[in-house]
């Protein structure tokens, strides 16, 4: 898919990741960027059009959908990042929030604008997982949990919408640094590149882009002996 006069909508694009994926977009010749945050007056971006969008709101979905009925592309950003493994105390209730954005809030946009994209010929949904998709470990563990599930409904909807010839891309990168990864002592990737390396591989076609060496690394080790996922992360 092409981003020249494409019309686009971000999820979290107020900051961070999304907000380097709307950069990115308008440079790309994108004719239209919708920018959707819970709070849209965080959206300081000039030339965007900011939208109030809460994913775990089904209500704010439905009206985003019949609101944006030009949407070509949607890239499903908006993410929650909380350390803490599974047997913690807490576990279950992190577990729900993590699943509740991560999971059923990309889940419920991709059925919301499916039908939106099928009336454009088709389009795109970019959806931003994580190197975490495929390792664990007590740091991350709950978070990973999500984005293996998001992986997994990626995968899923993709095939599903094969016949209307919607472009699904996974994302899969590790560390950015954003909001959502301050206090983290790793190697950290500039938000900027990676939102370029995505559109790389959306513009080229693919359904899966791996961002960085480390993701590579972990993404061949998944066939290794023994698997790179039996195997705890180390910080």
């Amino acid at each position: 898919m092409r981003l020249a006069n494409a019309t686009v909508l971000i999820t979290g694009a107020n900051r961070g990741l999304g907000l380097a994926f709307a950069r990115e977009a308008q440079a790309r010749g994108a004719r239209k960027v919708y920018a959707a945050a819970r709070d849209p007056a965080s959206v300081t971006l000039a030339g965007v059009i900011p939208i109030k969008l809460d994913v775990t709101s089904p209500d704010d979905i439905t009206v985003a959908a019949r609101e944006c009925g030009d949407v070509t592309l949607l890239i499903n950003n908006a993410g929650v990042a909380a350390t803490g493994g599974f047997l913690a105390d807490t576990s279950v209730a992190s577990a729900q929030r993590h699943l509740d954005t991560n999971v059923f809030g990309p889940l419920r946009m991709t059925q919301a604008f499916a039908p939106v994209l099928a009336a454009h010929g088709g389009g795109a949904i970019l959806n931003v997982l994580s190197i975490s998709s495929w390792i664990s470990g007590p740091l991350l563990g709950v978070y990973g949990m999500s984005k293996s599930a998001a992986w997994a409904m990626t995968n899923g909807t993709r095939i599903e919408l094969l016949n209307q010839h919607t472009q699904v891309l996974a994302l899969h990168v590790g560390f950015i640094d954003t909001d959502l990864t301050r206090g983290f002592d790793v190697p950290k990737l500039a938000p900027d590149a990676v939102a370029r390396t995505a559109l790389d591989a959306l513009e080229a076609g693919a359904s899966e882009v791996l961002a960085d060496d480390l993701t590579r690394q972990v993404h061949a080790g998944l066939s290794a002996d023994p698997a790179v996922y039996l195997q705890p992360i180390s910080r």
